[in-house]
């Protein structure tokens, strides 16, 4: 299927992605693992919760890890720009049947709770509490040096499907995966922020989360990252990289967390706010497409993510395959 053309103008305005909540196993494991390998900083914790920040970010969370008995992912968070955002957001969910909720979130004013078209859990703001700037207090920084949340990347049993939603919502395709026996989109990067994407969309078992990815300032901060991973009883953490994707431009590095949530480390794609950008095509069977490099990704990646709590996943409806390292 065609990508669809690009609302400029939708009903309500989302700025771009926030935070997400995990649940994990072992909260202090996990709170050491962010914290002391990642370098994302503490800025509330409680007997079941941890709330973290990056180095440039002003806003009070955008992780927050929570004590479960088992790992899954409790709901993805999303900026808007105003106040009547959240009341014209609840209007256009409930028109296409969606549930919604205001829900009271620690931090957050006015929250909306709501739900994709297969399930995702979504929530949008508009405040945050501010915190003090810290991203020229050099001292704190810590390991891989993070400096925002990037975006997430999600598993959709139907592609074309999650694509047409989130354009709706204004969200815009910069590239795009084609298998050109369907004409189906496999996979799709649409951002709001005016990076390559804000959420990704890969055919799969889903829908789960693939990956949350941070952005951090050069290739070298993940050099540095694999030396202390490697070093520090996490080398089985290390799944993929670190490469650059022909899709993005981005240099990247797959870890796992202690309960095997994905995170990607990224740095260097490019900037994408005119309102005419053409998105860019590739041909799911094309090597330099994962990797400009043309190295595969490994099985897991393409199999492996985290439930999203309470939704169950489906068997995608597209069975095509990109090419998979043995």
């Amino acid at each position: 299927m065609p990508v669809p053309k690009s609302n400029l103008y939708p009903d309500f305005n989302v700025v771009r992605l926030s935070h997400v909540e995990l649940v994990v196993t072992d909260l202090v494991r996990s709170t050491a693992f962010y914290a002391d390998t990642l370098g994302l900083q503490v800025t509330s914790a409680d007997a079941r919760h941890v709330y973290f920040r990056a180095m440039e970010e002003r806003g009070h969370h955008c992780v927050i890890l929570t004590k479960g008995s088992a790992p899954c992912v409790r709901v993805m968070g999303f900026k808007v720009y105003a106040e009547v955002d959240l009341d014209k957001a609840k209007d256009w969910f409930e028109a296409r049947g969606r549930k919604t909720e205001w829900v009271n979130r620690p931090f957050q004013g006015r929250t909306l709770r709501a739900s994709d078209l297969h399930g995702i859990p979504l929530e949008f703001y508009a405040s945050m509490e501010k915190l003090p700037n810290i991203h020229q207090n050099y001292a704190l920084y810590k390991g891989v040096k993070p400096l925002r949340i990037d975006h997430f990347n999600c598993f959709s049993q139907n592609v074309d499907a999650s694509v047409a939603f989130f354009n709706d919502m204004g969200f815009r395709v910069t590239e795009y995966t084609e298998d050109e026996a369907s004409k189906r989109i496999w996979a799709a990067w649409m951002h709001r922020k005016g990076g390559v994407h804000d959420i990704a969309f890969t055919n799969g078992w889903g829908p789960r989360l693939h990956h949350l990815a941070f952005w951090v300032p050069t290739p070298l901060n993940i050099i540095d990252l694999l030396d202390l991973m490697a070093t520090t009883g996490y080398l089985a953490n290390i799944e993929r990289g670190p490469g650059r994707h022909g899709i993005s431009n981005a240099f990247f590095l797959y870890v796992r967390d202690p309960d095997g949530h994905r995170i990607e480390i990224y740095c260097s794609d490019y900037q994408t706010v005119d309102p005419d950008l053409e998105p860019i095509k590739w041909d799911l069977k094309d090597p330099q497409r994962q990797t400009l490099w043309g190295a595969p990704a490994p099985k897991s990646w393409f199999e492996e993510g985290s439930v999203f709590e309470g939704v169950a996943p489906s068997d995608p409806i597209l069975k095509a395959q990109p090419i998979v390292a043995p």
